[in-house]
C-alpha cells in the first residue's frame, strides 16, 4: 500500500530524480532549488493558524519499501507584491462588415470571430497546486497512483483551512516538445521569443525568481492569436497528452477551464471555489474502528494528521460507514477502517481518529452511497489525533 506524506530532509535524493523526469516550473532538477524548497516547505507545516501566502507545502508517495515514487504540492498563494500571477485571458472578439460594392451588388456578407490574448496579472491570486511527478515506470500502476497524489491535497487542505485562499488554480501542461537545446513550446517560439529574445527553457528558468520581465516585454496590447501559425492557435488552452487524465480528474471534482492560459507555453489554467471542490467539501473527521470492510465498503482517501512530523499521511484505502443507533440524521461517526491501512497511517489505540474523502459517486441509488454525508465542509481546522 502506498502511502502519501509531507516531504522530509531524507527525500532530497529521490525528489531530484524525480524533477529529472518532468523538468516542471514549480520543481525543476536543480539541487539548491529543491533544498531551499524543502526547508521552506517543513518551516510550512509547523507553522501557526494565521494565512502566510509564503508556505510551500511539498508532498511524497512511498511505496512500500519506503522508496520515494511520486511528488505533489500546493502553494498557499499564486501571485504576490513580489511576483505576480501573471496570464493571458483568452476572449472572443466578433467582427462584421457587408461587402457589397453597390447596392445592386449580390448581398455578401463576413462574420470573423477571433481569437485574443489579453496579458493580465493579480497581486492576490489563488492558492496554486502543482508539482506532481509521478516516475515513469508506475504511470499505469492498477492503483492509479496519480489519482492519490493529487487527492489528498484536498484533503490536507480541507484539514487546515485557513492557510489556503478560497480559489483553487492548476496550470495544465500542453503539449510540448523536445528540441536539442531543450524543451521546446510553439506559443512561446511563436509569440514570446520574439519580445523577449528568449528561449522557453531560458525564461522558464528566469521565471522561478523574477516574472516582472513578461509584464515588461511583452505587449500591453492584445495579441491577435490569428496571427499566428495555425499549429500554434490550435494548442492554445489545450494540454498536452499526458496531462489528459489529470484533467478528467480535476473536472471530476469540481475544476473548470477558467478562460486563461499561461503565457509561455498556452496551458489551460483550471480553476475551482476551494469550498466547493469535492474532496475539500465532503472531508469529514470519523473514529476508525479497526477491521476488514465488507462488500458495502466504498473507495477513498483516509488520512490523519499530526502535531508532529510527518504531519499528514494518507492512503487510498476502501471505507465501510458504521451506523450506531445514536447517530442523528443517519450520519455515521465511526468508520471501518482495514488494518493494514491503519497501520499504513502509523496510528494504533482504541480512540483513532481519521480523516475521510470519498470518490465522487456518479450515482447515489443505493443505501451505501448515500449513508456519507456530503456537505460544505467547516472552515475550521479537522486535526485528528494520532
Amino acid at each position: 500500500m502506498f502511502l502519501f506524506r509531507e516531504a522530509a530532509t531524507s527525500d532530497e535524493d529521490a525528489i531530484f530524480d524525480l524533477a529529472c523526469h518532468l523538468n516542471s516550473l514549480n520543481l525543476p532538477p536543480e539541487r539548491k532549488f529543491i533544498s531551499d524548497l524543502l526547508a521552506r516547505s517543513l518551516t510550512s507545516f509547523r507553522g501557526t493558524p494565521d494565512f502566510d501566502p509564503g508556505r510551500r507545502f511539498l508532498f511524497v508517495l512511498e511505496d512500500e519499501t519506503g522508496r520515494v515514487v511520486g511528488t505533489s504540492m500546493i502553494h498557499a498563494q499564486h501571485g504576490d507584491y513580489d511576483e505576480p500571477h501573471v496570464f493571458f485571458r483568452v476572449m472572443q472578439e466578433e467582427r462584421y462588415a457587408d461587402l457589397r460594392v453597390t447596392e445592386d451588388a449580390e448581398f455578401h456578407d463576413v462574420h470573423m470571430t477571433h481569437t485574443m490574448l489579453y496579458l493580465g496579472h493579480t497581486y492576490d491570486g489563488p492558492t496554486e497546486l502543482g508539482g506532481l511527478v509521478l516516475h515513469p515506470d508506475l504511470r499505469r500502476h492498477p492503483e492509479k497512483l496519480g489519482r492519490l497524489l493529487s487527492l489528498a491535497r484536498f484533503v490536507f487542505i480541507a484539514s487546515y483551512r485557513g492557510w489556503f485562499r478560497d480559489r483553487l488554480l492548476a496550470e495544465l501542461l500542453p503539449p510540448l516538445y523536445k528540441g536539442p537545446s531543450g524543451t521546446r513550446s510553439p506559443l512561446w517560439d511563436a509569440l514570446g521569443h520574439k519580445f523577449t529574445g528568449l528561449s522557453y527553457d531560458e525564461a522558464d528558468r528566469l521565471s522561478r525568481f523574477n516574472k516582472e520581465f513578461i509584464w515588461r516585454l511583452f505587449p500591453t496590447m492584445p495579441v491577435h492569436a490569428s496571427l499566428l501559425p495555425d499549429d500554434v492557435q490550435e494548442i492554445i488552452g489545450q494540454v498536452g497528452p499526458n496531462t489528459v487524465g489529470a484533467q478528467r480528474l480535476l473536472e471530476s471534482i469540481g475544476f473548470q477551464y477558467s478562460g486563461r492560459v499561461d503565457p509561455f507555453d498556452g496551458g489551460p489554467h483550471y480553476e475551482a471555489d476551494t469550498d466547493q471542490v469535492t474532496f475539500v467539501r465532503d472531508t469529514r473527521s470519523y473514529q476508525a474502528v479497526p477491521g476488514e470492510p465488507d462488500d458495502t465498503a466504498q473507495p477513498g482517501i483516509v488520512a490523519v494528521t499530526s502535531e508532529r512530523s510527518p504531519h499528514f499521511r494518507a492512503v487510498w484505502t476502501p471505507v465501510q460507514a458504521i451506523l450506531g443507533p445514536d447517530d442523528s440524521f443517519g450520519h455515521p461517526t465511526q468508520v471501518r477502517v482495514g488494518d493494514e491501512a491503519l497501520a499504513r497511517l502509523g496510528v494504533t489505540g482504541d480512540d483513532i481518529r481519521v480523516l475521510v474523502a470519498l470518490r465522487p459517486q456518479r450515482r447515489h441509488s443505493d443505501r451505501t452511497s448515500r449513508v456519507f454525508p456530503s456537505s460544505r465542509a467547516p472552515t475550521g481546522s479537522l486535526r485528528s489525533g494520532t
